[in-house]
């Protein structure tokens, strides 16, 4: 009995922050299926690739950044039977999150891209509504009990920039205060530079760079 054909992409859940919203990359499809319509960034596995490899030359075609400059990790594999009406396709999908990330280009299959805020209802193509749904999970549960806010900052930042991150991706105000007291008090969380800066107004704040903590302890967790 031989195996039926199927092909394998990847699709990637971009995050990124911009002015005071949370925004995913999305591209214009245009080409069939769904010729027109939005959807998350991706494209099919070269025979000579792996599935790594082709989330981070996805990226670049589709951001023009380099792969060691954006924090990139896999999501999940998806493999609905009906979920491309042109084949049997299964996905990997990729998380990736960088700081203030530019102005997106559509790649070679795209008329369009663009960032929308998370809290839009655009309606993807295919199962990509899901696919982003977790990602977005994915990314404010790892801020829970890990740095990986610090993936949202330049390589120098400030607390209340930290705070700034968690309040975007969660949704939700902070205590200034308690907040301060918690990635402080987290051990290897954050590991000071000796300068400050004016940047956030009012007073001096201390600059910040990550730690070398991969598990926060205590873990931030969300109300």
């Amino acid at each position: 009995m031989g195996h039926p054909p199927f092909a394998v992409t990847v699709d990637l859940v971009v995050l990124t922050l911009t002015g005071e919203e949370l925004c995913a990359l999305v591209v214009r499809r245009g080409i069939e299926p769904y010729r027109g319509e939005w959807a998350l960034p991706g494209g099919f596995v070269r025979e000579d690739e792996d599935l790594s490899d082709a989330a981070r030359r996805e990226l670049a075609e589709e951001t023009g950044l380099a792969p060691g400059t954006v924090h990139i990790e896999q999501l999940a594999a998806y493999g609905a039977p009906d979920r491309d009406p042109r084949m049997r396709v299964v996905t990997v999908a990729y998380l990736a999150l960088a700081p203030d990330l530019p102005v997106p280009r559509a790649g070679t299959d795209a008329a369009d891209a663009r960032w929308i805020p998370v809290r839009s209802r655009e309606h993807l193509a295919f199962d990509h509504d899901r696919i982003l749904a977790d990602g977005l999970e994915r990314a404010r549960a790892k801020l829970e009990y890990s740095p990986l806010a610090t993936a949202f900052c330049a390589p120098e930042f400030t607390v209340a920039e930290l705070r700034r991150v968690y309040e975007l991706v969660w949704d939700t105000r902070l205590d200034p205060r308690n907040f301060h007291r918690k990635v402080t008090g987290a051990e290897g969380l954050l590991e000071p530079t000796g300068r400050t800066t004016t940047r956030d107004g009012g007073r001096p704040a201390q600059l910040y760079r990550r730690g070398k903590a991969e598990l926060l302890y205590p873990p931030m967790l969300r109300s």
